[in-house]
């Protein structure tokens, strides 16, 4: 089942933009940060997250860049408006995020394998992103955009898709029957990946 939304799908937050110069932070945290519960206004590039463990801390207006967060636990992770740039993702639990305010945007960004499984995401934009086996079972991406991204076997199953951009995707092949498309956009190239099911071929 999915969750019930507390909020309504209204405008898309913007992109965080400003970082104070001392919350500017490139590869380590410094000493005093670590231990660290919650950061607001900062901006991470070139970390190395690997197997971290980053349950239960929280991130507000921040942007990632050049990062890589394979086999990290975001258990209970706060993400309120997150900006992930040239990231590896591989297989991130986003499901295991926390619900409230979550937002996050993803610009040429490695998310095979990863799992948005029943979130409340509506307006997100996935960007050049490789998107290959992500799983979005009974997610919310009501309005989503997938600009030039790659959705090979990517799952959707009884998700929420009215109004989502396929326009300039890859790979879509998802079964109308089971998810919601109102008015969602496809370009002429994606519309056998709407009838695999059905055995169609489409010339």
């Amino acid at each position: 089942m999915r969750p019930s939304s507390s909020r309504k799908a209204a405008k898309p937050l913007p992109k965080p933009s400003f970082f104070p110069a001392e919350n500017r932070i490139d590869r380590a945290l410094p000493n005093h940060l670590v231990g660290q519960q919650e950061f607001e206004q900062y901006y991470f590039s070139n970390f190395d997250f690997t197997q971290a463990n980053l349950a239960g801390r929280r991130f507000a207006e921040c942007q990632f860049e050049n990062c890589n967060f394979a086999g990290a636990s975001l258990g209970n992770v706060a993400l309120q408006n997150v900006a992930f740039e040239g990231c590896k993702l591989l297989g991130l639990q986003f499901h295991a995020c926390r619900d409230m305010l979550f937002d996050v945007h993803f610009d040429r960004c490695q998310l095979d394998y990863a799992s948005f499984q029943g979130k409340l995401m509506p307006n997100t934009r996935f960007v050049g992103c490789s998107l290959r086996e992500t799983d979005f079972t009974q997610a919310d991406l009501t309005n989503a955009v997938f600009q030039e991204c790659s959705l090979l076997n990517a799952v959707f199953n009884a998700t929420k898709l009215n109004g989502a951009d396929f326009a300039t995707a890859q790979d879509v092949a998802l079964d109308p029957e089971v998810n919601e498309l109102r008015k969602a956009r496809f370009a002429m190239q994606s519309l056998p990946g709407l009838l695999t099911k059905h055995g169609l071929v489409v010339l």
